[in-house]
């Protein structure tokens, strides 16, 4: 152990991480290439050394798994924070409690995103569009097309083509919309669902839904509450190909009607005090192809909320909160030390009217979810950021399943305009007003949300 520890020490993590910033060809894992090890164990442990799995030892004893980090402390994981979170911390009274780092891969995803990550690896490439394609040129089958990028470019298409890694979802989803001091101006209701055309992996037919293979995905949010927004909704359908942007379709109970929305205008928020865009969903809310400049930015460990984040013991799954003015800005939070991030760097390409001129995205290297975000405004100063936190739905009572395997999902986020400081508190709940509760890879969710038939029914 001594001899690993000097041989595999931090120098040689930072050197290591240093390869792919800037261009550079990308491998990641630091003792071993990481899916390799993946392939063989389904663990993550022998692809980094011990340091880098253990925020004790990488603080030395100054920051210990169990403990809260907060403003007294915080200076001692900065480089582990995006800039925003370290300034929620420092300056606003937000804290989070350190857990076990998750080397179980099957504990980071869904269960049959892994194998299907496994099964199709080294499957898919890119076409003369600029797609992601498997051998015949047909779109891709399944899982992560790219689990061990060689470029920022494949990380974003991976995560661009499948946000919540099943083949279908519905989230039940309250929302909070804080003011700068604190109060809650607006307090929403809503149904998300998502629903994926092509690379199905557990919803029959797979890998293509049939009719659909020129579509990668439908996705509906639904409002249901409070009464003065009931029924408005929005419906965004995606074309496979990248560089088209998807038809959006609404609901607005005043006009009664459905009508088709400009799509390319995708910088503003839905609906009143909101801090969130539809560019914003999953960090990755446009196709791939309308950002481009894609560079990774840096590399290194960070620390994300990856386990223990469902609130099993409130009846309706609702989270507690703490920090700013009203002690209420803040999701409680745990968060685990994660050996890699990757940081990816993106511009607005085909977006000439976007307020943002850039934005960065901190990744795991082991599965390329989006951990957190930070946007830049067109002056090039920080405007908006986002972070969530993932997690299997189990627990010492018992748990949810999604099918043979305890539900994998998110569970909580922030999102932040800190130009006004205003907070949006989003968290997926068990059931919202109007009986509508949670589902996974439930077809049915098509009809009942996913049309512009399902938007009309559910407005009126």
């Amino acid at each position: 152990m001594v001899h690993r520890i000097t041989k595999f020490g931090r120098d040689f993590s930072r050197r290591s991480f240093l390869g792919g910033v800037g261009g550079g060809a990308l491998a990641t894992g630091i003792l071993a290439p990481l899916w390799d090890t993946i392939a063989k164990a389904g663990d993550i442990t022998a692809a980094y050394p011990d340091h880098l799995l253990s925020i004790d030892d990488y603080t030395k004893g100054k920051i210990t798994t169990g403990q809260m980090i907060d403003a007294g402390n915080v200076e001692h994981v900065k480089d582990l924070l995006d800039p925003i979170r370290l300034s929620q911390i420092r300056d606003m009274g937000r804290k989070v409690r350190v857990v076990p780092t998750t080397t179980d891969i099957y504990k980071l995803s869904p269960w049959e995103y892994i194998e299907a990550t496994l099964r199709n690896r080294n499957r898919a490439r890119f076409d003369a569009s600029g797609n992601v394609t498997v051998e015949d040129g047909k779109p891709w089958v399944g899982g992560n097309p790219f689990p061990d990028p060689k470029s920022a470019l494949e990380a974003f298409a991976a995560l661009t083509l499948s946000w919540g890694r099943h083949d279908v979802s519905f989230y039940p989803v309250k929302e909070y919309d804080l003011e700068p001091e604190g109060e809650v101006a607006y307090r929403y209701e809503a149904c998300w669902a998502e629903m994926a055309a092509t690379g199905r992996v557990a919803v029959d037919p797979q890998p293509y839904w049939p009719g659909h293979e020129d579509k990668l995905r439908y996705q509906s949010i639904i409002f249901t509450a409070p009464n003065s927004i009931q029924g408005t909704s929005f419906l965004n359908i995606w074309p496979y190909d990248q560089n088209e942007f998807p038809d959006l379709f609404g609901y607005l109970p005043e006009f009664k009607r459905v009508r088709s929305f400009p799509t390319n205008q995708r910088f503003e928020p839905l609906i009143a005090g909101s801090s969130l865009y539809l560019s914003d969903a999953w960090a990755a809310g446009d196709p791939f192809l309308t950002w481009g400049n894609y560079k990774i930015v840096h590399r290194g460990p960070t620390l994300a909320g990856l386990s223990g984040g469902w609130a099993a013991e409130h009846p309706n799954w609702e989270h507690k909160t703490h920090g700013g003015p009203k002690g209420n800005t803040f999701w409680d939070m745990d968060v685990e030390f994660v050996p890699e991030a990757i940081v990816i760097e993106a511009e607005p390409v085909k977006y000439p009217r976007a307020p943002i001129s850039r934005k960065q995205v901190w990744f795991d290297a082991r599965t390329l979810l989006p951990l957190s975000m930070v946007s830049f405004d067109r002056r090039g100063e920080m405007f908006r950021s986002f972070d969530g936190a993932f997690s299997l739905y189990e627990g010492k009572q018992g748990g949810i399943k999604d099918g043979a395997h305890p539900y994998w999902s998110w569970t909580m986020l922030h999102a932040h305009d800190i130009q006004t400081n205003r907070m949006t508190r989003m968290e997926q709940v068990k059931t919202i007003a109007g009986g509508h509760s949670m589902l996974v890879n439930d077809q049915s969710a098509y009809d009942r949300y996913l049309t512009r038939d399902a938007l009309l029914r559910l407005g009126t």
